[in-house]
């Protein structure tokens, strides 16, 4: 089910991404019927746009927010626009359950693996892992978890096109006799092995 404002805010958005950026959106094809965990490579706090307009006007996204943007005022529009609280930092099990729920429920949980945003450019002495939260959702609620790739966020003051890529659900079935962080862990290997195929497409 898709909220009022999240659609709303989709309808203005949608001319603004499709025309003035050129959004090319490919692989839609490979999206599942029901709820999934959606993982995306990170460099803009663009991405859920060329993410979220494909699926307009039937579907919305579903994402992790910090705690501390949810005071009185801002509570209801985060949660209309589809996001729901996680306490950063601490590996917060509750919205870990709250993200598996939503998507055994039919929802599209969004999730960036590399977690904070990667620019270009920047030498850094050690390369983060990535984090195992979207292959863990996806194992848990026994979902599909569907590698994407976005590029052109980076690029928004140049108005350069934006491209987004979704690729076939990751294998799993050969993981669920393992204990959840091995799983996990190796599921996370094939993601982001995955998404870095989709990005050589973009």
């Amino acid at each position: 089910m898709i909220s009022p404002l999240y659609l709303l805010a989709g309808t203005l958005s949608w001319p603004v991404v499709k025309w003035l950026y050129r959004l090319r959106a490919r692989g839609l094809e490979h999206i599942p019927e029901g709820g999934f965990v959606l993982a995306a490579n990170h460099t803009s706090n663009f991405d859920p746009w060329p993410l979220g307009i494909p699926f307009l006007p039937k579907r919305q996204l579903r994402f992790m927010a910090k705690a501390e943007l949810f005071n009185p005022v801002f509570t209801p529009i985060l949660r209309a626009g589809g996001a729901f609280k996680v306490r950063r930092g601490e590996g917060d099990v509750e919205a870990m359950h709250t993200a598996a729920k939503l998507a055994r429920e039919g929802e599209i949980v969004v999730m960036f693996p590399e977690g904070t945003r990667q620019r270009k450019g920047l030498r850094k002495k050690r390369t983060a892992r990535p984090h195992t939260g979207a292959a863990r959702i996806a194992l848990v609620a026994g979902v599909p978890l569907v590698p994407a790739a976005i590029g052109g966020t980076d690029r928004l003051s140049r108005l350069g096109p934006l491209r987004v890529t979704f690729g076939e659900p990751i294998d799993l079935a050969d993981l669920v006799e393992l204990d959840t962080k091995r799983a996990a862990t190796v599921a996370t290997e094939r993601l982001m092995a995955r998404i870095e195929e989709l990005k050589e497409t973009l």
